[in-house]
């Protein structure tokens, strides 16, 4: 676990109706439910777009690593507007970059391409709290 018992926060994408954003929860479910469970923390983004003092309080203090399906990195911009500190911001087009075998489709339900970048991205994610998680929530 992090440095003094803290957890890392993740934010992933909101974007309901869209691929990308899928695939950002997706690789955010993987990581606190099965990859990091015990070093991570899930906070929804629209929580922090509604100003909940439990989310807020969540994400301040705390290391966060958000997933951003879009260019306008909704998850990165209101953790900062909610007083907390992005130590990594991950963006689902750049894995889909990096990972052009995996072409996600769908919405409600993701296609194999969609589960197998979202567990790619999930990987990435998992190794970045390790990072942080070394070095006290400072990025690495």
């Amino acid at each position: 676990m992090s440095e003094g018992g803290r957890k890392v926060v993740i934010v992933p994408c909101s974007g309901i109706g869209k691929t990308y954003g899928t695939v950002s929860r997706e690789a955010a479910y993987e990581v606190t439910e099965d990859l990091r469970p015990t070093d991570t923390q899930l906070v929804a983004l629209s929580l922090l777009v509604l100003g909940d003092e439990d989310a807020r309080a969540a994400v301040a203090g705390r290391p966060a690593v958000t997933i951003d399906g879009c260019k306008l990195a909704c998850a990165a911009r209101m953790v900062e507007e909610s007083g907390g500190t992005v130590a990594r911001d991950f963006a689902v087009l750049d894995a889909y970059r990096r990972h052009r075998q995996f072409k996600p489709q769908g919405i409600a339900e993701l296609n194999d391409g969609g589960h197998e970048l979202a567990h790619a991205l999930a990987e990435e994610i998992a190794a970045a709290v390790d990072d942080l998680s070394r070095n006290g929530g400072e990025d690495a």
